[in-house]
């Protein structure tokens, strides 16, 4: 978790630890974030499994009606360190993947398929990100759409990868399943019909903050809830409701955003949120994703929650 600058108006304090949350943020009305922070795609030390976890272990029919037939990825396989090899891997995982989220409408736990699949892509990504010079050379080698999407995924991890900050070893960050896909798309949809705040930018706000509600910790300087609202920036912006509630978090997120600049100006009223370029950005980068293409919203809803620890980087959440 982070601080916020003490000149930034209250607002909200990112947990963002997991990944995008990513990497950890501060939240609303907090102080300047100089402070450690935790991985926005990461969260607690301790292994733990979401419910999509167990789900994965009960197979789901794939586009071809049979999983196996996909010759599925280990949650652990190798990524690639060749260019080629790393390209071949990326173009073969997404396109399985947009097949099997087409056979998906985000009700109930996803199928295993996609979990697989989308964890695959996600660590390819996060490699990337680490492995610029890496990521140029397969990139290059991509059709013209996929390596766009590819370099915005890329950036948007490393922006929020520099903002993180290994966190102790015995720190627990607690994780729950998430909401199903197509419930919180509806909460979202309905605050931008209410506020004029794009669905989407919410959306990769919560992914950011908290993996779409996977991560439960309150952040060190006390922001809580989904979408990781400091208590008196919730009183001034929750409108009543619970800030423990999705749905009333993500209204009030929309409310706030909508408060300092939103839809006019994203990049002010993002800023407010998390004061941080790198976090803006990342939220930006990846709404332009969703905005491209909305399966983009259920790969990003099956990425999983990691956590820089002092002893290296573990994933507490997935298969």
């Amino acid at each position: 978790m982070e601080v916020r600058p003490s000149h930034a108006p209250p607002a909200l304090v990112s947990a963002l630890t997991a990944a995008v949350l990513m990497a950890a943020a501060a939240g609303c009305g907090a102080e300047p974030r100089t402070a450690p922070r935790a991985d926005p795609s990461s969260a607690s030390p301790q292994p733990q499994q979401s419910a999509s976890a167990s789900a994965s272990a009960s197979a789901s029919a794939s586009p071809s009606g049979d999983p196996a037939a996909l010759d599925l990825p280990d949650p652990d396989e190798p990524i690639p360190g060749d260019a080629a090899e790393l390209a071949k891997a990326l173009k073969r995982t997404s396109a399985e993947l947009a097949d099997a989220v087409d056979a998906w409408d985000g009700d109930g736990e996803p199928p295993r398929d996609v979990e697989l699949l989308a964890l695959h892509q996600q660590r390819i990504y996060r490699h990337t990100a680490r492995h610029p010079k890496l990521a140029a050379r397969a990139f290059a080698r991509l059709p013209a759409r996929l390596a766009a999407e590819a370099r915005d995924n890329t950036a948007a991890i490393r922006e929020l990868l520099s903002l993180a900050h290994p966190v102790k070893g015995t720190g627990v960050i607690k994780v729950r399943p998430a909401r199903p896909a197509s419930e919180l798309r509806g909460y979202f949809k309905k605050a931008e019909r209410r506020f004029g705040v794009e669905w989407e930018v919410l959306a990769a706000v919560m992914f950011a903050e908290t993996k779409f509600g996977r991560v439960r910790s309150a952040s060190h300087v006390g922001a809580q809830g989904p979408m990781q609202f400091m208590p008196a920036t919730w009183k001034a912006y929750g409108m009543g409701g619970d800030i423990q509630d999705t749905r009333d978090a993500v209204m009030a997120a929309a409310n706030y955003l909508r408060a300092t600049g939103a839809p006019r100006d994203y990049q002010r009223a993002l800023h407010a949120y998390n004061p941080s370029q790198a976090y803006v950005d990342a939220i930006l980068l990846h709404a332009k994703q969703i905005k491209r293409d909305p399966r983009n919203y259920l790969v990003y809803y099956n990425w999983q929650v990691y956590v820089i620890t002092t002893k290296g980087e573990r994933r507490i959440t997935g298969p």
